[in-house]
Formats: C-alpha cells, structure tokens, sequence
C-alpha cells in the first residue's frame, strides 16, 4: 500500500519540525509556475499548530513511499469552522514576495545580449544573498544560445521601480525560444534539496517508453475539445512603432477552412524577423483542431507516479460514445490526490498539444 508524509521544515534553519497529518490532499508541480498543495489538518491533532505550520516562514513537503514528490511554503494557515485548511505554494512562490532594492540585483545587470538561463539564476542568487531570504533553493546550470538584451537597449532593473522578482524571471522565460524552468525537491544526503530545473531547448522530453489510454490508466470520462474560438490561419503581428511606421508580419495558410485571423499585439518585439517568427508559431498553434487538456489516471506500469515529468511530451489515446483520439500532448503539471476511502489514489494531469510548442534549434 502506497504510504505518505507531509513534513514541515523551518525554511532558515533547515530544521525538519515533524510530520504533519493531513486529509483531503492534493499537490502538484506545473511548467514555469510554482504548484500549489492543499489539505486539511483535523482537530484532534490542533496541539500540532501552529508550530509545525507558521504560514510565512514553513516549508511543507510531501513523501510518497520514501520519495519526495513536491516541496514549498505555507501560505495559509487557519482554522475555519471544525478545520484547520492549509495551502502551500512551490518556493518560486517566494519571488513574488521580494523586490530588487538595489537595481541591477545588485550589480548583477546591465544585461546585454545575456543568456536568460543566467538572468534566472541571478535573481535567485539576488534573493538569497539577502539577509533571511536564503531557501537553500538552487538553479540548474542550464545555458542557452538565446539572448536577452541588446546594446542599444541592455534589460536593466531599477531600485526606484522595485520590481518583484518573479517579474525579472518571468521575463527571462519570455524571450522567443527561451528557457522554460519547473520545481524539483529531492532527499540529498538525509535532508531535502529544492531546485529550479531549468530546460533549454525545451524542458522534459518526448517518452515513447509510457502512455496514457482509455481503458488503461485513464480513470474517468475524458473531454476532447474542438474550438473555433482560437483558431486561425491567419496571424497578424505587431511590433515596435506607431502608425505607418509601425513593424508588422502576417503569416497565413490556406487550409479549405474559413479564413479566420489573429492579431498579435508585441510593442516591444523589435525586427521583421523576430516578429514573423512569432506570427509562425501563434499560428502553428492556432490551427490545432482537437486538445485533451485534462486527464485523471492512475497509478499503472503504462505511466507510474513518479515515472513523468513536467515538460515531457506523453501519446494520449482516447475512445469513447464521442470521439476516437489520438496525439501526443505535453504535460504542463499535475495534481496528485492520495486515495481516501473508496476513492483510488489518482493524478489528474494537465496537457496541451505538443505540438503547439516550438523550439530552438
């Protein structure tokens, strides 16, 4: 039987606080975002409060048979009712917290032509080297061949605007072709080890070795999707300027459907070629028919817990009253919820067609 623990950590002084019972729990990573856990402790164990969960400064990671599936901060903390409902988020949760009062993280910028794979680390060595700000997180030495700033315009961050951290990293994963990251925790020589997996020029891989089926693994009624609403062949974007010297490109392909278009609005993207590229791949994207953008399944040796990653591209086959489909998607994160009751252990993952992305060379 599949055995779980929720441990609480003092996020400074790396003090493993003890083991939390929880119910009702479900917890996931996501592509570039933190992930979130919740759950529920129950009255009888209220002696264990708030001790073991001081929103703010208490790291809460969940163990399923020995291995540490997901780790971040406690968020929120109080009773309601006859319950006690905690919600975490992944340490990246964190970033939206801090500011650079320095500009430049402190030295770290100007950036130009810099790898964004760098910026993200910088801002992470920003935030940690200040005083009570270190998480133990650390960033992957990923290194990409994209850049992020120029000489004519270096991509700088000012004490007087104190951005918040997340939006320096945020930045960093939208350049075209850059970086995409998601969270990691590991046991590492007997304490837990949180990281930033950073992917370039994608993050996972395409798996051939699992699948998820009707019939199989997949536990419930799958939805597969055909919208209009976002499709087109069209794509009209628009960069840097105003008026007639405004830069545009519009990439269009005749499909025997009705002509459909999208503007893409990019007043900062500078360059015919930059903006065609990103017209290329909005509208690769659009004229997608057919998306599973959900799935529940369970544990089994087609895709065991554990076996995936956020970012790997996984076949996705489904057949019922409705339709017979079949594609491969990317898995853009996941929530598992342990079994309670008559309720299996299960995993309900989230997917886009895989080939919606482009990567760099």
């Amino acid at each position: 039987m599949t055995s779980y623990r929720y441990l609480t950590q003092d996020v400074l002084s790396r003090e493993i606080l003890g083991e939390l019972p929880l119910s009702g729990v479900s917890y996931g990573p996501e592509l570039s975002g933190s992930g979130s856990l919740t759950g529920t402790v129950e009255p009888r164990y209220a002696h264990l409060l708030p001790s073991q969960a001081d929103a703010g400064t208490t790291a809460i990671l969940a163990e399923r048979d020995g291995k540490l599936m997901w780790g971040g901060l406690i968020w929120t903390a109080k009773p309601v009712g006859g319950s006690f409902p905690i919600e975490a988020a992944g340490y990246s949760s964190y970033l939206p917290r801090r500011h650079d009062v320095h500009g430049n993280l402190d030295g770290r910028g100007p950036w130009v032509n810099a790898d964004p794979c760098k910026l993200i680390r910088d801002t992470w060595s920003y935030c940690q080297a200040q005083p009570d700000g270190d998480l133990g997180v650390t960033v992957d030495a990923t290194t990409s061949t994209v850049t992020i700033g120029t000489p004519a315009e270096p991509y700088t961050t000012s004490w007087w605007e104190a951005p918040a951290l997340d939006t320096v990293v945020n930045d960093a994963a939208a350049v075209t072709g850059g970086p995409q990251w998601t969270e990691r925790v590991d046991w590492v020589n007997g304490q837990p080890a949180a990281r930033i997996v950073l992917g370039w020029p994608r993050l996972g891989t395409r798996r051939t070795d699992i699948s998820f089926s009707t019939g199989i693994n997949i536990a419930s009624a799958t939805t597969v999707t055909y919208d209009a609403d976002t499709y087109a062949q069209v794509v009209i974007a628009l960069g840097t300027g105003e008026g007639r010297a405004r830069q545009r490109a519009i990439d269009a392909v005749r499909d025997g459907r009705l002509r459909l278009e999208e503007v893409l609005d990019l007043p900062s993207v500078k360059g015919t070629d930059q903006l065609a590229a990103r017209a290329r791949t909005e509208r690769t994207a659009r004229q997608i028919r057919g998306e599973v953008t959900e799935i529940t399944i369970l544990d089994h040796p087609a895709a065991h817990f554990g076996s995936f990653q956020v970012g790997d591209d996984v076949r996705v086959t489904v057949h019922d009253q409705w339709t017979d489909w079949d594609g491969w998607c990317r898995i853009t994160g996941w929530t598992l919820t342990p079994a309670a009751g008559d309720q299996p252990e299960q995993m309900t993952v989230a997917l886009e067609r895989a080939d919606r992305y482009t990567y760099a060379a």
